[in-house]
């Protein structure tokens, strides 16, 4: 799930937050266009890529990577999800309280992974510019364009 700003939402923010978007496997160049598929995700802002995947530590599963070009991944796209006034020290601050809830031993593909971090992280940075009410959600942004 993604949630989006609506069109509502003042936009007063002055750094692009994106969501970048890759296939997990070969099969998603065919299932893309019936709107299907296995994505991974991540929150680029301030130049650094936020993600969120599996190891078997109770430590955070919460790492940085160089934007649009994670491991194991390739690239799709990239989609503007808002602007931001944090800088990256808050940034970075958001991750940090995000890491005690996102730990590497706790991923699950189904109830806790990579997309559920994406949405959680969006509504923390782009918090301060509307409230949660302002949010819709869209659950198919990842497969259409």
């Amino acid at each position: 799930m993604l949630c989006r700003k609506n069109s509502s939402c003042e936009e007063t923010g002055s750094v692009p937050v994106y969501l970048n978007v890759y296939d997990l496997t070969p099969i998603n160049g065919y299932a893309y266009w019936f709107g299907l598929g296995v994505y991974h995700s991540g929150v680029q802002v301030h130049g650094v890529e936020y993600a969120f995947g599996a190891h078997e530590y109770p430590t955070t599963g919460i790492f940085e990577a160089e934007p649009k070009q994670c491991d194991g991944f390739t690239f799709r796209k990239s989609i503007l999800i808002g602007k931001t006034e944090l800088g990256p020290a808050d940034v970075r601050g958001v991750m940090e309280d995000l890491a005690e809830e996102y730990k590497g031993n706790a991923y699950n593909l189904i109830t806790k992974n990579c997309n559920h971090f994406c949405n959680d992280a969006c509504i923390r940075v782009l918090l301060q510019l509307c409230s949660s009410g302002d949010f819709k959600c869209n659950q198919s942004e990842a497969s259409q364009n």
